[in-house]
């Protein structure tokens, strides 16, 4: 294998050292050779007094990731027995909290498209770029699945309730609406990137946001925050979806059309995470939490018929089970949240206290 098929290419210069995504043909969907080669750099530079800064990145025009390499873990789910997807996650969250930790500057240029695990790798940084060209998604209950990658944690710590209409309609979001749900810090023209980056090698990155950084261009969902906070608040996702039916905003029974096509199990457990998220403290707990739901939905049958309809067919014709949410009950939520005993997500001994300066 050359240096150009990587999937992930490293390289130092100056005081930087540098991460990019190397699957382009792929959009940089994430797999666990990517997440081990990652986090083994990162433990390495960390150590390295002549790396100051880390800085990621996306090969390719397209993004900076879309996500998780789920047809993977379709053929797993389907034809295996859920132990590499396990292990998948186990060692994707177990990053997303180092990233969160990490104890230098890590700037993730979001550029392009950043859904999924891409938000994983990304908005948990202590640098977060946005330009004009990103489109941010955490896209899940369209496949099956729930806001994973310490999503739930993320989109909990939106204003009001933001976060509850991200999560539950996958929507996709630009820098201005980024930068108001706190899933990024600074906007850039996408043509000053590259410019940007190159300088870390050379200057700190305060030095550097203080040459390129811009005022964000005005989000959408400001000005949508009545309706969303009023409807997206109730207790339950019938209550939501029947509070956007009546509101009288069109964009609000718009929303309700959108979410009465995701699945209605993977609704009501993106729901139900989110709510908790919000009491359970740091990321770390939060992110048992998720590993829970995703070992748990690796064995339900809207992950694999969401994968199958989105990516391997392309139908777009899910065929959800069950298929409505009144089918849906407490003790099938329940069960994706019951502890996994000795498969629990552990952080013994990690440190949840570390903090960047820069």
């Amino acid at each position: 294998m050359t240096g150009t098929e990587e999937p992930v290419l490293l390289h130092t210069k100056g005081r930087a050292a540098y991460i990019t995504l190397n699957r382009p043909k792929a959009l940089n969907a994430l797999n666990h050779t990517m997440v081990r080669r990652i986090d083994a750099a990162l433990t390495a530079w960390e150590s390295d007094p002549a790396v100051e800064t880390v800085v990621i990145t996306g090969a390719g025009e397209r993004g900076l990731c879309a996500g998780g390499d789920i047809r993977a873990i379709h053929d797993d789910a389907r034809g295996g027995d859920g132990t590499a997807s396990a292990a998948f996650w186990r060692d994707e969250y177990h990053l997303n909290a180092r990233i969160a930790r990490y104890s230098k500057p890590y700037v993730a240029v979001m550029d392009g498209i950043v859904m999924g695990g891409g938000v994983g790798i990304s908005a948990h940084g202590s640098v977060r770029i946005v330009t004009e060209r990103s489109r941010i998604a955490m896209p899940e209950t369209g496949i099956g699945f729930v806001p994973d990658v310490g999503g739930t944690y993320l989109l909990a710590l939106a204003p009001g309730e933001l976060g509850t209409h991200l999560a539950l309609t996958g929507a996709q979001i630009g820098a201005g609406d980024v930068l108001l749900c706190g899933l990024a810090d600074h906007y850039m023209p996408s043509a000053s990137l590259r410019k940007f980056v190159d300088e870390l090698a050379e200057t700190t990155v305060r030095e550097a946001l203080t040459r390129y950084v811009q005022a964000p261009p005005r989000g959408e969902l400001g000005a949508q925050r009545e309706w969303i906070d009023a409807c997206f608040a109730a207790d339950t996702v019938e209550e939501i979806i029947q509070r956007l039916l009546t509101h009288g905003e069109p964009a609000a029974k718009e929303t309700a059309e959108i979410l009465l096509t995701k699945s209605p199990t993977a609704l009501k457990v993106t729901l139900a995470s989110l709510r908790l998220a919000r009491r359970l403290g740091p990321l770390e707990r939060v992110l048992e939490q998720e590993y829970r739901v995703s070992c748990r939905a690796l064995t339900a049958p809207d992950l694999i018929e969401g994968i199958r309809a989105q990516v391997i067919d392309k139908d777009r014709n899910p065929r959800w089970s069950p298929p409505t949410l009144v089918e849906v009950t407490h003790a099938d939520v329940d069960r994706f949240l019951t502890p996994l005993g000795e498969y629990e997500l552990d952080f013994a001994g990690f440190d949840t206290a570390a903090e960047v300066a820069w």
